[in-house]
């Protein structure tokens, strides 16, 4: 089977991770797979960029497509022109505009699968496709009535999230106490919820005084968490680990004991979630998107009382996460299943 995954970003953010798994499983499955991302936005100092990581893993699609939301129409039609020759089976977008560059450019006999990663892309203006995947399972409803078939898409998972072989000795490389350690491993922003992270930990360590919080990222709001944990009497009680990336990502989160995810951005798939359970480090979380469906304990809503409780009530989940070759099986079995001629 040919597939081309259209993801219409620069950024080695958000689900372009998971679509490179994804790929990456389906390849080793014996299918022909590349990924074209947008290749007109270069001025993203403040993010990774997406083209080397796909050119690294040897998944960068060269078909000609710009793929860009600044796109002019000419260039717009040019990429419709473009993919409109390509030969393939299968087109999986993404985005918006990959899936409106689709709807007109998808070549003859192709196949239009069409993945929601965030809820605000479920609207009436939806195009169509032939097949959707949503990242949770309480999405599924949202799409049964374009009679459509419908999957979950979950997280995929790099096989370098695994337990460590040491986690005292880890620790002491990354110059950590071998205590009880949580951590919070996002981009610091609005929607991760720091804030209350840092005011539920300042809590948390009444209850357990010799816990200690690591942060790992960065982001605008690092600063005034920095203020805050100061303000809270919490320096010495934090570290601040900085913006991680690969092995280094993976080490950090493998010395945790436990991570509280408070937020969501924009990938609904809550890989962080999987990937800390991967690494068997516990996941406290709120409810949204796949994050129910991961967290060994659930934030029933976003306040102080509610983490804190959630933290100390030493629950754990004890369901198994699906492999990256079942979850592309399942996928490719979609795929399929959207090619069958409608009854």
């Amino acid at each position: 089977m040919r597939i081309l995954h259209l993801l219409a970003s620069p950024f080695w953010s958000g689900p372009a991770e998971n679509v490179a798994l994804l790929a990456q499983a389906q390849r080793a499955q014996g299918h022909e797979v590349t990924v074209a991302v947008d290749r007109k936005r270069r001025d993203i100092a403040a993010e990774e960029p997406a083209v080397p990581r796909f050119q690294q893993l040897g998944l960068l699609d060269e078909g000609g497509l710009t793929l860009s939301v600044k796109s002019p129409p000419w260039e717009i039609w040019s990429d419709l022109r473009a993919l409109r020759r390509r030969t393939v089976d299968v087109v999986h977008t993404h985005f918006t505009h990959d899936h409106l560059v689709a709807r007109w450019g998808t070549p003859k006999g192709a196949v239009r699968i069409r993945s929601i990663h965030a809820p605000r892309s479920l609207r009436s203006s939806l195009p169509e496709a032939a097949a959707y995947t949503v990242p949770a399972s309480h999405l599924v409803e949202k799409l049964e009535g374009r009679h459509r078939p419908v999957q979950v898409l979950p997280a995929l998972v790099d096989p370098m999230f695994k337990p460590p072989e040491d986690r005292n000795a880890l620790r002491r490389t990354l110059g950590l106490k071998d205590t009880h350690l949580v951590g919070m491993i996002s981009t610091f922003q609005q929607s991760r919820r720091h804030a209350l992270g840092v005011e539920a930990f300042a809590a948390f360590h009444q209850q357990r005084p010799k816990a200690r919080f690591v942060l790992v990222g960065d982001g605008a709001l690092l600063e005034a968490t920095r203020t805050q944990v100061t303000a809270r009497g919490l320096t010495e009680q934090v570290t601040f680990a900085g913006y991680q990336q690969g092995q280094d990502f993976a080490k950090w989160l493998q010395a945790l004991d436990e991570v509280w995810i408070l937020g969501l951005g924009n990938d609904w798939s809550a890989r962080a979630a999987a990937q800390a359970r991967a690494c068997g480090v516990r996941v406290v979380a709120v409810n949204e998107g796949a994050l129910p469906e991961l967290a060994d304990a659930r934030v029933e809503a976003p306040t102080v009382e509610a983490v804190v409780t959630a933290a100390l009530s030493g629950a754990t989940a004890g369901t198994r996460h699906p492999t990256n070759e079942h979850i592309a099986r399942d996928i490719l079995a979609l795929y399929q299943q959207a090619a069958e001629p409608r009854r």
